[in-house]
């Protein structure tokens, strides 16, 4: 009896254990996060642009006279005149005016008609030993003893001044002004100013300038020739010039 009874326990347990449910243990699952891809960064392009203040300084860049024209004095159309009073002693007094001429001149002149005040004038070069007057005596003495112009051909005129330009110009319309310099006649030199009446137009300069210099300041006059000739120390210069590109 004892015999059947056991195996019979053995039964009913393992029956007992198949109804109960199941007995499970969760296990825990381990959350793994992927790293996050890397993002580039944000370059923001600023479209503002800076405005300039109002009251901030600007350069000023001065003018030049970028519109000068160079001009040449032309020989052929330009001449230098002397005038000086003659009293002939031996021709019961009598008086004329000697004119001399040359037109063997050169220099130049840098012309802005933009704005006439930055105008200049170069050294001007006259040769005084080709002086011609209506007498080949007097003319031969003039190189030979009075101004020495075989010896000394050249005499020079370099402005240091001009006043009275106008502001503005018309092109063909003469305007009147001065024109201070050192003349240089032989070895001396000594200030002189010439009144200057020019006009410009279509690139041609066309003008006329006058003063008056004394012999004796340069050393040459007044000139006398005992019972024949005296001479004024007062000589008037006159300039008529032609100056073209």
């Amino acid at each position: 009896m004892k015999k059947l009874i056991f195996p019979l326990m053995v039964i009913f347990l393992l029956v007992l254990a198949a109804c109960q449910p199941a007995l499970t243990t969760e296990v825990p699952t381990l959350s793994v996060e992927e790293p996050a891809e890397p993002t580039e960064p944000t370059v923001v392009i600023s479209t503002e642009t800076t405005q300039p203040t109002e009251n901030a300084p600007t350069e000023t860049i001065p003018t030049t006279g970028e519109e000068t024209i160079l001009l040449n004095i032309v020989p052929d159309e330009s001449t230098v005149t002397y005038e000086v009073g003659e009293t002939f002693i031996n021709q019961n007094n009598r008086f004329q005016v000697a004119v001399g001429v040359t037109s063997n001149i050169n220099g130049e002149i840098t012309a802005n008609p933009a704005n006439p005040p930055l105008s200049q004038i170069g050294t001007i070069t006259i040769d005084i030993s080709e002086f011609k007057s209506d007498s080949n005596r007097r003319d031969g003495a003039i190189r030979g003893q009075w101004l020495e112009s075989d010896k000394y051909p050249i005499a020079t005129f370099e402005p240091t001044e001009i006043t009275n330009l106008p502001e503005n110009y018309v092109p063909g319309e003469a305007y009147t002004f001065s024109v201070t310099g050192n003349l240089t006649v032989r070895e001396t030199t000594k200030p002189v100013t010439f009144d200057v009446t020019a006009s410009f137009a279509e690139n041609t300069l066309t003008g006329s300038a006058t003063t008056t210099i004394l012999m004796s300041d340069f050393g040459v006059g007044p000139i006398s020739i005992l019972g024949i000739l005296n001479t004024e120390d007062e000589v008037k210069l006159t300039f008529d010039f032609v100056a073209r590109p």
